[in-house]
C-alpha cells in the first residue's frame, strides 16, 4: 500500500535526519567548513533530483528570489551551530537542545500573528526549560556542555524562523527545490569564511562528505517530500519526534557516546514536550 511504503520513507528519512548528527564527530573538519561543503554537494544533488523529475529550477519573481537568499541566510547559520554543538559537546546534547524548536515554534507564531500563546504551550516551554536545566551541568560557558547546550538552542530558535519564514512566504515550493535553494546560497554566503582545511583532509574525510551530502542531506529531503503525499501531516510530526532516539542511539553505536541520566532524563522531557505539542495542535485543527 502507499501509505505504507510512504511510512517507511518516512522512518528512513528521520533515521538519516537523525544521523547527520555522526558526521560532525566523523569528519575531520569545522562546522562551517563543514556546512560549505555539504551544501555544495547537496545543492547539486538536489538540482539534479529536480531536473530528473521534470520540475523548474527558476523561481516566480524577485519577491521568491529575496525570500529564498533570506532563508538560505537563516540555515546557514541555524547548520554552523548545529554541527558545532555536537562538536563541543556530544550528539545527545546537541540533538536535544536543537529539539526545543517545535516548542519555540509555537511561541513565537502567535507572536508573529500579534496573539497571545496558549497557557497549554507556555506549560510545553516550562517543561523544555526543565529538561534543558537538567541537561546543563552549570552556568560557566567554559563548560563544553554548556556551550553544547547554548548552540543547540540558537540553532534551534534558526530552525525555528527558518521553519516559519518557509511556510508563510516559500511552501508553494517542492521540497527538493526549496531546499536546492537554501544549500545553494548557504554555500555562497559560508563560502568566504571557510578555511584551508579541507585541502589537507584524507580520502576518506572527502568520502564520508559525499555520503553527508547525498545520503543524509539530499535523501531524506526527497523521501521526506514524497511521503508528505500520502501521509497525514500529524503522523509525519510524530514520527520526527523520533529524531533525537534515533540520533542518541545512532551515537551509541558508532561513536560509543552513552549519554548520563542527567541527559537521558532532560532528553525524555524535551522530546515529551515536543510530542505533546504535536497532538494538541493536530487536535485543534479542522
Amino acid at each position: 500500500m502507499p501509505s505504507s511504503r510512504s511510512l517507511w520513507e518516512l522512518h528512513i528519512a528521520v533515521l538519516l535526519f537523525g544521523g547527520t548528527a555522526l558526521f560532525a564527530k566523523l569528519i575531520p573538519l569545522g562546522a562551517l567548513d563543514m556546512t560549505v561543503l555539504r551544501c555544495v554537494i547537496a545543492a547539486l544533488t538536489l538540482a539534479l533530483v529536480v531536473k530528473a523529475t521534470k520540475g523548474r529550477l527558476r523561481l516566480g519573481s524577485g519577491r521568491e528570489y529575496a525570500t529564498a537568499l533570506a532563508l538560505g541566510v537563516v540555515v546557514s547559520l541555524h547548520w554552523v551551530t548545529y554541527f558545532a554543538s555536537m562538536q563541543v559537546s556530544t550528539v545527545a546534547v546537541g540533538m536535544i537542545a536543537f529539539f526545543t524548536y517545535p516548542v519555540m515554534a509555537v511561541l513565537l507564531e502567535p507572536m508573529i500573528k500579534r496573539q497571545l500563546p496558549h497557557p497549554r504551550d507556555l506549560l510545553a516551554a516550562a517543561i523544555v526549560l526543565v529538561g534543558i536545566v537538567l541537561i546543563v551541568p552549570d552556568t560557566n560557558l567554559d563548560n563544553s556542555t554548556t556551550q553544547g547546550v547554548a548552540l543547540g538552542v540558537l540553532s534551534a530558535l534558526l530552525f525555528t524562523l527558518r521553519n516559519l519564514l518557509h511556510k508563510h512566504r516559500f511552501s508553494h515550493h517542492s521540497g527538493p527545490k526549496a531546499m536546492f535553494y537554501q544549500c545553494l546560497v548557504a554555500a555562497v554566503v559560508l563560502a568566504p569564511f571557510q578555511s584551508s582545511a579541507a585541502l589537507l583532509m584524507p580520502l576518506w574525510g572527502w568520502g564520508l562528505l559525499l555520503v553527508l551530502g547525498i545520503g543524509f542531506t539530499a535523501t531524506p529531503h526527497a523521501l521526506l517530500a514524497q511521503a508528505l503525499g500520502n501521509l497525514k501531516v500529524k503522523s509525519v510530526a510524530l514520527i520526527s519526534c523520533l529524531q533525537p532516539i534515533y540520533a542518541t542511539v545512532l551515537a551509541a553505536l558508532v561513536l560509543h557516546e552513552i549519554p548520563d541520566w542527567r541527559t537521558l532524563v532532560g532528553g525524555v522531557l524535551v522530546v515529551s514536550a515536543a510530542v505533546f505539542e504535536t497532538l494538541a495542535a493536530r487536535s485543534q485543527k479542522p
